[in-house]
């Protein structure tokens, strides 16, 4: 059987009297690229934000690899193996597309502030090899000639793969990508699919998006969740999901 990497079990988040995610439940596979879709104002970025623990549940249990992560911290849960990127690209816009990559690779340096500011050899040691594996991350979503280039002048779809290149610097297991293709130009998004999947088979990730783009998602993910109104109103793969009369009502109809 499939192993099950990440589990969300009748989890529920309210905001007053709103309630944003309603009683889901759902698991993704190892290896798989699991889609999430809805109509805008879903809830899906709220479960994006329950799973890497920026918000936690009213109820509910989330479980990665086994592991009862349910009220952990953002960092907690990125150590122990998620990393996401976001719809509104968070990079530092006054680094260097190297120096964006490096920042996050320091969670798994041990060497301490003091030493870093002493430069012993440990530090010295561990900062070069950061260096190197920055440099490779960034070779592999094709922005190493780039390195030294401050991100903010990178163009838009330049700044989704140096983003991906950051959350990779993480090591994890499962890659959240929260509209991917938001703000891409046609030229753009007509590769995107094609580099999830090279960048899943390179890192052997679990890949779980969130994506506007129907017919991309159909033609992406091996299996799909439906939100509307913050429930799950479907789960199956993209031929079970497009034939489902929920989803057309709720959803695809409004795309045709």
């Amino acid at each position: 059987m499939p192993e099950t990497i990440l589990e969300v079990t009748g989890i529920t988040r309210r905001f007053g009297g709103l309630i944003a995610v309603n009683d889901v439940s759902f698991a993704v596979q190892r290896d798989e690229i699991f889609g999430l879709i809805g109509p805008n104002g879903a809830g899906k970025t709220t479960l994006f934000n329950l799973i890497t623990g920026l918000t936690h549940p009213s109820s509910g249990k989330l479980f990665l690899m086994g592991q009862d992560v349910t009220h952990q911290r953002p960092h907690q849960i990125a150590a122990k193996g998620i990393a996401r990127t976001f719809q509104n690209i968070r990079l530092f816009g006054n680094l260097t597309a190297l120096e964006n990559v490096m920042v996050a690779q320091h969670v798994h340096t041990s060497s301490g502030v003091f030493s870093g500011i002493i430069g012993t050899p440990k530090a010295r040691r561990e900062e070069r090899h950061v260096r190197e594996q920055a440099l490779h991350l960034l070779d592999m979503v094709n922005l190493a000639d780039r390195a030294e280039t401050v991100a903010r002048n990178f163009p838009y779809g330049d700044q989704r793969r140096l983003e991906i290149a950051r959350a990779l610097a993480l090591q994890p297991q499962v890659l959240l990508l929260d509209e991917p293709g938001a703000g891409m130009n046609p030229n753009e998004k007509a590769g995107l699919s094609g580099f999830i999947r090279e960048v899943k088979e390179k890192f052997a990730l679990t890949v779980v998006l969130i994506e506007h783009n129907v017919p991309m998602v159909m033609g992406l993910c091996d299996r799909i969740a439906v939100l509307n109104f913050g429930q799950l109103i479907a789960l199956g793969n993209p031929a079970q999901v497009q034939a489902d009369p929920a989803v057309i009502e709720a959803y695809l109809g409004d795309e045709g």
